[in-house]
C-alpha cells in the first residue's frame, strides 16, 4: 500500500509550541535545529534551507554576530526565491538568491536564536 505524503501547511507548522528533542546539523556541528524545524524540513523537502542557515551561521560574520535571528524565504511565483536574515528589529544583515525551489509555501519563516534554528512557534 502506497503512503500519501500530506502537504505541508502553515496550521501544521503552527503545532510546534515547543521541542523536547534538537537535533545537531551534520555540516555545522555547532548548530542545533528543533523538532518543528525538523518537520518543516522533512515535509518540506527543505534540508537546504536548514544548510543555507547553518553555514550562514559559519562563513557569514554580519549573520553570526546576531545572537537572535528571523530567516525568511520569499518564493516567488516562478519558483525563485529570496532567503534573507533579519536582526529581530527588521534590519536585514544577509540576503541570498536562490534560482529555484520547489517548497511548498510561499513564505517559510525560522528563527536561530544562540545557535539553535526553531519555528517561530517554538520560541
Amino acid at each position: 500500500m502506497t503512503e500519501t505524503k500530506k502537504p505541508l501547511s502553515q496550521a501544521d507548522l503552527s503545532q510546534f509550541t515547543g521541542s523536547e528533542t534538537c537535533y545537531r546539523h551534520p555540516i555545522n556541528r555547532a548548530v542545533l535545529f528543533t523538532e518543528g524545524a525538523k518537520y518543516l524540513a522533512d515535509a518540506g523537502g527543505a534540508y537546504w534551507l536548514l544548510d543555507e542557515i547553518a553555514l550562514a551561521q559559519r562563513y557569514e560574520a554580519a549573520v553570526a554576530a546576531e545572537e537572535f535571528q528571523v530567516w525568511k524565504l520569499m518564493v516567488k511565483p516562478d519558483h525563485s526565491a529570496v532567503l534573507a536574515c533579519e536582526d529581530g528589529n527588521g534590519n536585514q544583515v544577509f540576503s541570498k538568491p536562490i534560482t529555484f525551489t520547489d517548497f511548498p509555501l510561499p513564505e517559510g519563516i525560522l528563527w536561530c536564536v544562540s545557535g539553535t534554528i526553531l519555528l517561530p512557534s517554538e520560541y
